[in-house]
């Protein structure tokens, strides 16, 4: 028996083909229309339907060429089931190089949304109606924010198998059992019985070739172990891929001043090591930012001017220390095997070495 066609937006893709289509979101004040990118990948073959999505923050760019590579990716000739791939969810933040909507709101607080709300309100229903309503799984790629680089990370409710099988499939090296927000696509997802994961890595407004490719391999190895394509024929032994965290914690520079980080992204903290100083443009005074807790630093600010209360670190924390670590050595080595010397970014992955 044939397969159905899959229908979007009021558009029918045929099975074994792939399209393009706009998705009308609202027109600026000059009249000129924007519309939401969406590629359709239908194979003829039934499986689960994946969305995904990018720069919902308008800002965080990885998720774009993530989203690119997935699509030209030879693997999607003997897809089953479908992939719904949305680059670009914030086309208004991503046009203005910014995390917001023109009315300052963060789109990812915005779902359920409403048909007749504020402008987020209404991109969130169109995009919950639209696409989301037709999907079975999701993965949401996301940045840090400006001037935050944050480790590749997985993000997901792990209560539920479907999620926690996502989230160990994609292989980041940290998993953080994360809380749902209040009006986010993964809490509204999370609602309807999708399975969802988010993914982060890098920085805003910037592109990372190690957090590009390690979320195009992890997007891939979800759609392996969801059969939608062939899976890897390996002999070598499996290797510790994620390592799951209890909880994290941000730590806050003290006063203000001019910061110098001492410790680094990826590194293994100790609970009451330095990871950072703080002196005022003088030299008059200094003082050491001490880490509360025992962890690996998942996030860093790099911008070294800094105020009192500023977020400057952010520490993932382990019950086995020991294991989180060995998560790090093997994406540091599968990335120093995937990533050419030429492309590798200077900072701030040459300090993923052992310390």
């Amino acid at each position: 028996m044939a397969r159905a066609p899959f229908e979007i937006a009021g558009i029918e893709v045929q099975p074994g083909t792939r399209q393009t289509i706009e998705v009308q979101v609202a027109k600026l004040y000059t009249h000129t229309p924007l519309h939401i990118p969406v590629e359709i990948v239908h194979g003829r073959r039934d499986g689960p339907v994946l969305m995904v999505c990018g720069a919902i923050h308008g800002d965080e760019i990885n998720g774009v060429e993530i989203v690119r590579r997935v699509l030209i990716n030879t693997a999607l000739r003997n897809l089953r089931g479908t992939l719904v791939a949305v680059p670009i969810v914030n086309i208004f933040g991503f046009v203005q190089r910014t995390r917001y909507l023109p009315d300052r709101r963060d789109l990812n607080r915005c779902f359920p949304g409403s048909e007749s709300g504020s402008l987020g309100g209404r991109i969130a229903y169109l995009l919950r109606t639209q696409i989301m309503e037709h999907v079975t799984h999701i993965i949401d790629l996301h940045t840090g924010a400006i001037h935050r680089f944050n480790l590749p990370q997985i993000r997901a409710e792990l209560k539920s198998p479907e999620t926690a099988r996502m989230a160990e499939a994609f292989a980041a090296p940290i998993i953080i059992n994360a809380g749902l927000r209040e009006g986010s696509l993964r809490a509204y997802a999370d609602s309807q019985n999708i399975p969802v994961i988010t993914y982060e890595g890098g920085e805003a407004l910037r592109f990372d070739e190690v957090v590009i490719a390690s979320g195009v391999k992890g997007v891939m190895r979800v759609m392996r172990e969801l059969k939608m394509t062939p899976a890897k024929k390996s002999v070598k032994p499996p290797r510790k891929r994620s390592e799951v965290a209890a909880s994290s914690q941000w730590v806050r520079a003290d006063i203000d001043g001019i910061m110098r980080p001492v410790a680094k992204l990826g590194q293994k903290i100790r609970k009451g090591q330095k990871l950072a100083m703080v002196a005022d443009p003088f030299g008059a005074s200094e003082t050491a930012i001490i880490s509360p807790c025992s962890g690996i630093v998942i996030c860093v600010n790099n911008l070294p001017l800094v105020n009192e209360g500023e977020a400057i670190y952010h520490i993932a924390r382990f019950d086995e220390l020991g294991e989180a670590e060995k998560a790090m050595d093997y994406f540091r080595d599968s990335m120093e095997s995937e990533v050419s010397e030429a492309v590798l970014p200077v900072h701030p992955w040459d300090e993923l070495q052992k310390q």
